[in-house]
């Protein structure tokens, strides 16, 4: 269906199913998709760039929450063309995001100290945080 993704990580479908958000985490960007009647891709354009997605989920307002690069821990809530409106700072990478909860206004994050020395070491660091997020998930998943 597309081509070129540079480790896809995460995607979400816009609420009114026409739009395919994929997190291209080598890309550093968010890439969007149109989605037709039969589900094929055209399109492609980039949504945001400059950032290093890592898992993501989108809100209410149409903002996507993901990690904002690989060498930071913070978690960011990103608008179309890449304006940053909210960012909630972690002790550890973020790895995974979703909105959830009773009212899916609830941030969770995936997070673990990240050694990419020895990624798959020893340490247990993994945690899940939840974070009280400004705008309700929608969409899919």
């Amino acid at each position: 269906m597309a081509e070129g993704i540079e480790f896809g990580n995460g995607m979400v479908v816009t609420p009114d199913n026409t739009t395919l958000i994929v997190a291209e985490s080598f890309g550093r960007r968010l890439s969007a998709f149109d989605i037709a009647a039969d589900g094929g891709l055209s399109g492609r354009r980039v949504w945001a760039d400059g950032i290093g997605p890592d898992g993501i989920t989108i809100d209410a307002e149409g903002a996507i929450w993901t990690s904002s690069d690989s060498m930071q821990s913070d978690c960011v809530r990103i608008r179309e063309g890449g304006e940053v409106l909210d960012r909630f700072e972690l002790d550890r990478s973020p790895f995974a995001c979703m909105l959830g909860g009773p009212d899916r206004s609830t941030l969770y994050v995936m997070a673990a100290e990240w050694h990419p020395e020895d990624p798959f070491g020893d340490r247990r660091t993994g945690q899940v945080l939840a974070i009280d997020a400004p705008s309700p998930g929608v969409g899919w998943p």
